[in-house]
């Protein structure tokens, strides 16, 4: 999608509910654009946390969801008229109930909505994973909000073609930039090379989700068995999956760990058994950027690039993950994966992108 010059961002409040939170692929994402956009814009730019605890009960169906609620209201308000702001950046289509009272109350203020998902479509999921009345009450709320979101934002950011095509089939509305996945370099150094790659793990990342769930249960089911390689399955909440997975002998639950480079460098593969979801997977980025080979499914590379996808193993079947397994074991670092997260995922090709979409000279300082 070509990107066109607009006019100066500044000054911009950036609102999130995720501004206290470091943990999961959504608030490593905030956290990253927080931190680009301080970059960019300097002192031109203030962050307004969001936090909707006193909203219960019916009224959340109505769009006050993911801290949206009357006082968090009132204060993007009072934020915007003393920080004189021209420019809103909404952290997610879930916060739809604000734009409709910015666009009302504020009706020159440029409101671009970054969404993390099609909230409506990964609700979905969750409920056809977990039918019951509090799944069918989330998808709804996400689905008022998100389309508030789409009626009273001035811009629409996507992480991919396919959600601004999914935005456009539920509320007739496509993205006006893309902005793919991204996340904040953890690499150090190069690893040293694994003397007997052979006997190196699998690795499986993925936070206490849906989709990773159903994921991780599958692969242990249908492919585990029927490979010599141990996998390691690490995640926030994965925990309780322990007494499940670890029923295959090759199967071991390590949870949540302090830090994931170690696992990463010594993996043989990472693995990315996903079926079902919205947005674009984390583990993916995360993957190219420790410079590892990937196997995984259509759905775990949707969003990425072509060359992402043609140099690591597409697996939609137990029988193409089995094989990519067996396969001649990668390097344990491969620049060429860096390389594509250098290109398309990091700090610097996100600072490139906002620059383009905020209007940004970034021949001068913010």
């Amino acid at each position: 999608m070509t990107i066109s010059r607009r006019p100066s961002a500044k000054p911009l409040l950036f609102i999130s509910p995720s501004l206290g939170d470091v943990s999961g692929g959504r608030a490593m994402l905030t956290h990253l654009h927080k931190g680009v956009l301080g970059d960019l814009l300097g002192e031109d730019v203030t962050y307004l946390p969001l936090d909707g605890r006193d909203v219960r009960g019916f009224r959340r169906l109505t769009g006050y969801i993911d801290g949206v609620s009357p006082a968090g209201i009132a204060h993007a308000l009072e934020a915007i008229d003393r920080h004189k702001t021209k420019t809103v950046w909404l952290d997610g289509s879930n916060l739809g109930r604000l734009a409709q009272v910015l666009r009302q109350r504020r009706p020159n203020l440029r409101i671009i909505t970054f969404c993390h998902n099609v909230e409506a479509r990964f609700f979905l999921g969750a409920l056809r994973r977990s039918p019951g009345a509090r799944a069918a009450g989330v998808l709804m709320a996400n689905y008022v909000a998100e389309r508030l979101s789409m009626r009273h934002s001035s811009e629409i950011i996507t992480l991919s073609s396919r959600d601004s095509a999914g935005l456009k089939r539920l509320y007739g509305r496509s993205a006006d930039h893309i902005l793919p996945m991204a996340l904040t370099d953890q690499l150090d150094v190069p690893p040293a090379p694994i003397q007997n790659r052979d006997i190196a793990p699998l690795l499986f990342v993925g936070g206490s989700f849906y989709a990773n769930r159903a994921g991780i249960e599958w692969f242990a089911r249908e492919v585990a068995p029927r490979i010599n390689t141990p996998t390691q399955v690490v995640g926030q909440g994965m925990d309780d999956m322990r007494d499940t997975l670890e029923r295959v002998k090759n199967v071991q639950v390590l949870g949540a760990v302090d830090r994931l480079a170690p696992l990463y460098n010594e993996a043989r593969l990472v693995i990315a058994p996903i079926f079902d979801g919205s947005g674009m997977k984390t583990k993916v980025a995360e993957a190219l950027m420790f410079g590892k080979h990937v196997a995984g499914t259509a759905e775990a590379f949707s969003g990425y690039a072509a060359d992402v996808v043609a140099s690591n193993s597409l697996c939609n079947t137990a029988d193409n993950f089995v094989a990519a397994v067996k396969a001649p074991a990668p390097p344990a670092y491969d620049p060429a994966m860096r390389a594509l997260y250098e290109r398309d995922h990091s700090p610097e090709a996100t600072r490139r992108r906002l620059a383009l979409i905020l209007g940004i000279d970034q021949t001068s300082s913010a």
